[in-house]
């Protein structure tokens, strides 16, 4: 085949920089390769001191942070009632639980976790006192020898009757019961966290031993330390071993390792550049930044392998070193430019969102696309300059030819020459396929779990279901009683609206395990017989502080109503929200004064998750129509403009139907995995268009389709390895114990290999019909599909 090495084409003009010259800036390194060299080494020592100052954000709640009323208010009464967030969850389930002997091992267990370090409080079935007697004090309801026999019996009936216990610290089939351990908040936020999981765990292990029983551990805490080990291990392990196992499909095609170097190094440092600038910049790592190194992959990748195949094909035609990778900059550096100026408009569109979360991933994408550009141009010239050796020209022909690369160019030849045969037909069928998958794509409805943050293959979202399924939840949803001023806690119509609340909680279907100062007064009237103030107050001093601060403000200016719901999806969580709240109305009429909200975690979740996911899809729909329009202005062409539209759906549509025949809803992680998809097939797009431009001179512009073959058969093996070695980079993240990385792993990599598919089934005879019925066409010109092997 032969090939054209012309920095620009021979024609009367120079074709028109899709990137105003900003591509040059890959040219310095060439003219100073030792400094350059020199530079990224001093670039790159800064830059692991940034990666090592970046810490991971385990909040669960970061993701819906926002300037909305609902979040502040979620702010203000996590700030007033801390528990929830400080609260790790014990359970421990068995058959036997209730036997004697086990149940002497868990008092056991409950007295050795108090002495935890940083435990503030315990509650659990022993704490539950007998009704009071002769109006002392109530004494515990497990005495501190157990009986035998019949009175073990009459124990146990008492216990699985009891009020406080029944339903809420033990389930109703008395096989699982529930500790809650409250940590200090200083503990939960250093890294002292760690051992003392580590510390409970171990306690069980040994308290519980030979009893049959098995406890679990979950709750906030946990959760947290569950994503902070996992964030920080998939980081490296996967997307190392992807990227590895990619480069191993390179070598195979180059059959240089200097060449695999070329055009993995500049991704591998733009990864480093960017996490380290990140790292200065004091972002945190959460389950969104977790992506941005693959995202800065795919971004980067692509780039580097089409400038390290242009700077091949012109060595092997006869260049030298110098001049191939100048006039692969010169070439293909305009493309890439506007490649990342593509992903960069992507990633400002997220800084406009209500939360701060996805706006910080905004942010963190943009600086990282402005540094992987500049590492790109820059590096991949400079490695060529100081790696190639020796004649290229050999793998033209004999024993050393090219027979790899020379194989898929022409499986590219075959498929470019049977799309431009028929391009007016190909055309409809691609419009066709689109528009039907866009209708399977628009019922895929926003769905949400608390549970898809969380690994799941460790024991926070095991605990979590059997608390789901046996204590009516682990998830505390609570209703936020303020006070007016001036009202007093213990007042007639403050505890009159405490009480109503506290039923209306409890009548609420799908809510459970309710508890409230409401609980004491109606302990203490229906076992003590008196409903007096004087009596509440008395029992309120009476209890641990670390107790009654889970419900009444310190300055007894506020109490809290505290539930318990299931870790639904938020579609099925959001109506007994809705439910409660109206409800609750009425209430409100009645006490105008006093303020009530229903708040937590999962209510916010069930409020915000469904309409953020519903703003970035639009987002995302709308990008569709404006980076076309963007990319059409670059190229100065309504034709390309037209010619990227499909090709740029294809693989959202599609992931997104292949989402909705799995009966999966679209999540936060399905949005960023199907934006990394549009990235990606705008990518190929912009480089083959961007080659195209270059083959359309006066030779080829005869007939419009025999530019587009050339043009396929020049880039198409670099974009096909490109697919290949992402597609391993991602999909390796489907062994994560984070299902959101899980998601986004396969979702990535099967949405890059439909962006192949797009390319050369929609773009081919998309862009071969507009430019024959746009511009005309002169037949006449021989088709390249018979040159492909020459």
């Amino acid at each position: 085949m032969s090939h054209h090495t012309d920095a620009t084409p021979p024609g009367d003009a120079r074709p028109i920089n899709i990137a105003f010259g900003l591509e040059r800036l890959g040219l310095w390194s060439l003219r100073i390769p030792l400094v350059a060299a020199l530079i990224f080494a001093a670039l790159a020592i800064g830059a692991g001191i940034g990666v090592s100052r970046i810490s991971v954000d385990d909040s669960l709640s970061q993701l819906f942070r926002s300037d909305t009323p609902e979040f502040k208010q979620f702010e203000q009464v996590t700030k007033r009632f801390p528990s929830n967030e400080y609260d790790v969850l014990v359970v421990v389930e068995g058959k036997t639980l209730l036997e004697r002997d086990n149940l002497d091992k868990l008092r056991s267990l409950v007295t050795d976790l108090q002495l935890v370090d940083g435990t503030r409080g315990i509650i659990s079935l022993f704490s539950a006192r007998a009704a009071p007697e002769n109006g002392r004090i109530p004494a515990p309801l497990f005495p501190e020898t157990l009986p035998d026999g019949g009175d073990y019996q009459a124990l146990i009936d008492k216990i699985r009757g009891n009020d406080i216990i029944r339903g809420k610290l033990l389930s109703d089939d008395g096989t699982l019961a529930l500790i809650v351990l409250s940590l200090e908040p200083s503990v939960t936020q250093s890294t002292k966290l760690n051992g003392i999981v580590t510390d409970i765990r171990k306690m069980m292990d040994e308290d519980l031993a030979g009893s049959g029983l098995k406890g679990e551990l979950s709750g906030v805490p946990v959760m947290q330390l569950e994503i902070r080990n996992a964030v920080e291990r998939d980081r490296l392990l996967y997307n190392t071993i992807g990227f590895v196992a990619g480069c191993l499909v390179a070598i195979l095609f180059f059959r240089r390792v200097s060449f695999m170097i070329i055009a993995a190094g500049p991704p591998l440092i733009a990864i480093l550049f960017a996490l380290g600038a990140l790292g200065w910049l004091d972002f945190r790592l959460n389950m969104f930044l977790n992506v941005m190194t693959p995202l800065i992959m795919v971004i980067s990748f692509s780039d580097s392998m089409q400038l390290t195949f242009a700077a091949r094909d012109r060595l092997i035609a006869g260049e030298n070193k110098v001049q191939a990778f100048r006039n692969a900059i010169i070439v293909v550096g305009p493309a890439c430019v506007l490649t990342h100026a593509t992903a960069a408009l992507s990633f400002t569109a997220l800084m406009f969102t209500e939360s701060d979360l996805i706006r910080t991933f905004g942010e963190a994408g943009l600086i990282s696309t402005l540094i992987a550009l500049v590492t790109v141009l820059t590096l991949a010239p400079l490695l060529g300059v100081l790696l190639v050796r020796g004649d290229m020209t050999r793998l033209k022909t004999g024993k050393n030819a090219d027979t790899g690369v020379q194989a898929l160019r022409r499986f590219c030849a075959w498929i470019a020459h049977g799309m431009v045969a028929r391009p007016g037909l190909y055309s409809i069928i691609g419009i066709l396929v689109v528009a039907g998958l866009g209708v399977f794509y628009a019922h895929l409805e926003p769905s949400y779990r608390l549970a898809d943050q969380v690994p799941d293959k460790e024991q926070a979202v095991q605990a979590s279901g059997k608390l789901d399924n046996k204590l009516s939840g682990a998830n505390p949803i609570d209703v936020y009683v303020q006070f007016p001023p001036g009202a007093d806690l213990y007042s007639p119509e403050t505890l009159s609206v405490i009480d109503q609340v506290h039923e209306t909680v409890e009548k609420q279907a799908g809510v459970g395990n309710v508890w409230s100062l409401d609980t004491l007064q109606r302990w203490l009237s229906q076992k003590l017989g008196k409903d007096d103030v004087a009596t509440l107050k008395q029992y309120v001093d009476l209890l641990p502080a670390h107790l009654t601060q889970r419900f009444i403000a310190p300055d007894h200016g506020a109490v809290l109503v505290s539930g318990r719901i299931p870790d639904h999806d938020s579609s099925r969580l959001l109506p007994v929200v809705n439910q409660l709240d109206a409800a609750l109305a009425p209430i409100r009429v009645a006490h105008p004064g006093y303020q009530i909200a229903v708040t937590g975690l999962a209510v916010i979740a069930a409020r915000n998750s469904s309409a953020m996911i519903e703003k970035l899809n639009r987002g995302l729909t709308l990008e569709f129509l404006f980076v076309a329009a963007f990319i059409g202005l670059a190229f100065r062409s309504i034709t390309v403009m037209l010619a990227s539209i499909l090709p740029g759906i294809f693989p959202v549509v599609l992931s997104g139907t292949v989402l909705w025949w799995m009966g999966e809803g679209l999540q936060f992680i399905s949005v960023v995995a199907l934006t990394v998809s549009f990235g990606l097939g705008l990518s190929a797009t912009i480089h083959f268009l961007n080659r195209l431009r270059h083959e359309d001179d006066e030779h080829y512009a005869a007939d419009p389709a025999v530019a587009v073959e050339r043009a396929t058969v020049l880039m198409g093996p670099a974009l096909i390895l490109t697919s290949i070695v992402l597609a391993c980079g991602l999909a390796v993240t489907v062994f994560s114990d984070l299902p959101s990385l899980r998601t986004f792993g396969w979702l990535s990599a099967f949405a890059m290999m439909a962006a192949l598919v797009a390319d050369f089934l929609i773009l081919r005879p998309t862009i071969s019909f507009l430019r024959i019925h746009l511009r005309g066409s002169r037949r006449g010109q021989p088709s390249i599909h018979s040159r492909a092997a020459e």
